[in-house]
């Protein structure tokens, strides 16, 4: 078996980029590998909470406001902004300190691009990151920074994939 240490991006404008992570997660909790899955721009109940808490899966999230930034006040962005920054900071935190096996980060493109999350600590983190955390990244239009990082980069069609390179499916992550 091929240890644990990728990073996936799942991106484009279609439906299935959170499914797909929690799809991972769930095939990685199965298998007893912990996991941290982390929401930007999310607070509203939804079904993959459910399914997460039922596999065990802690679930960071939160934004302030209830609607798309879009209708998001000043005061609430800034707000968000905080929010993301410090979940953020906490997951990284648990990740270095061997609390979890895959960190799922979804929406966090959205939240960069939005300037609602500052991107460096993530960036460092994916360079210096813990031998064994493999990372889920989610959302549309990845900065080139985070593109240069990945293993995997989907876009509901294969763009490129592991195996190309003569990873094998790893239990847990492929099978």
């Amino acid at each position: 078996m091929t240890e644990l240490g990728l990073v996936h991006i799942y991106t484009g404008d279609g439906k299935g980029k959170t499914t797909a992570a929690v799809g991972l997660a769930a095939r990685a909790a199965g298998d007893g590998i912990p996991v941290l899955f982390v929401q930007f721009l999310k607070n509203m109940p939804t079904g993959e909470l459910v399914s997460l808490q039922k596999l065990g899966i802690p679930v960071i999230r939160g934004k302030a406001g209830e609607g798309f930034t879009d209708t998001m006040t000043g005061g609430e962005l800034a707000e968000s902004r905080q929010i993301h920054d410090r979940n953020l900071r906490a997951a990284l935190d648990a990740a270095r300190r061997g609390e979890c096996g895959v960190l799922v980060l979804d929406e966090v493109m959205a939240a960069l691009n939005l300037g609602l999350l500052d991107g460096e600590p993530l960036r460092e983190f994916l360079d210096h990151r813990p031998e064994g955390v493999e990372v889920v990244l989610t959302g549309r239009n990845p900065p080139q920074w985070l593109l240069d990082r990945a293993d995997y980069i989907t876009e509901m069609k294969k763009l490129r994939h592991p195996y190309d390179r003569g990873i094998t499916a790893r239990r847990g992550i492929e099978e």
